[in-house]
């Protein structure tokens, strides 16, 4: 198998794979119909406590980030026509955005794994800790760039539109499903979001599949 035939079966497998990636992380949490935002110690407790689920979606979802930079990076390589600009510079800005979500799950979410194997009396004690976590001080801040990969995965969508790599409603679909990422950690409306990307995205990643190796530039 050639390096270009792997280039773009890789490309195309990446398509398919983060959205879906994402959707399975969020859908697993456990308190999934839970419409509440996260402002609390008790409330970031009551969901990763003793809920190892909770700890295995967030890490499907940390696996995700390297899938999803293939993908962006094989969409900035696909755009040279009306859609090179939003290709590149969304490419740019979501690989960034990308990065961040690595940061986010490892700093936020799978170290909560590793606190989540004390013992009882031990927990209880250290739960007072966690209000830093909920508050995202010190460099936490940082996390709240994560935004640069919903902008960043617009861009390229726009793009993609532009050039007719996808239709229309493929596009919308994936533009609300990113958009609807951007809510204060409701893991519904994030799966409902990660669901309309897998339908956006999935036909386009079935599609470059399909496609002949010699028709790639």
């Amino acid at each position: 198998m050639s390096i270009k035939t792997i280039r773009q079966r890789g490309f195309a497998l990446s398509i398919i794979v983060f959205p879906l990636m994402l959707f399975i992380g969020f859908v697993t949490h456990p308190n999934l119909l839970a419409m509440e935002p996260l402002h609390t110690v008790e409330q970031l407790v009551g969901r990763f406590h003793n809920n190892p689920m909770y700890h295995i979606g967030h890490l499907i979802v940390t696996f995700s980030v390297p899938v999803m930079m293939i993908c962006f990076i094989g969409t900035m390589n696909l755009l040279q026509g009306k859609g090179k600009m939003y290709g590149f510079w969304g490419g740019v800005i979501a690989l960034f955005g990308a990065f961040i979500l690595a940061v986010d799950k490892g700093a936020l979410c799978l170290t909560m794994s590793a606190f989540d194997t004390l013992p009882e009396d031990q927990f209880s004690d250290f739960t007072r800790y966690l209000q830093v976590i909920v508050s995202k001080e010190g460099l936490l801040f940082i996390v709240w760039l994560l935004f640069a990969l919903i902008i960043g995965g617009i861009l390229q969508t726009i793009g993609l539109m532009k050039e007719g790599v996808i239709q229309k409603w493929q596009g919308i679909l994936i533009i609300v499903g990113l958009l609807l990422l951007a809510n204060p950690d409701i893991e519904l409306i994030s799966s409902i979001g990660s669901a309309l990307m897998c339908i956006g995205y999935v036909p386009w990643g079935i599609k470059e599949v399909k496609k002949p190796v010699a028709n790639n530039s």
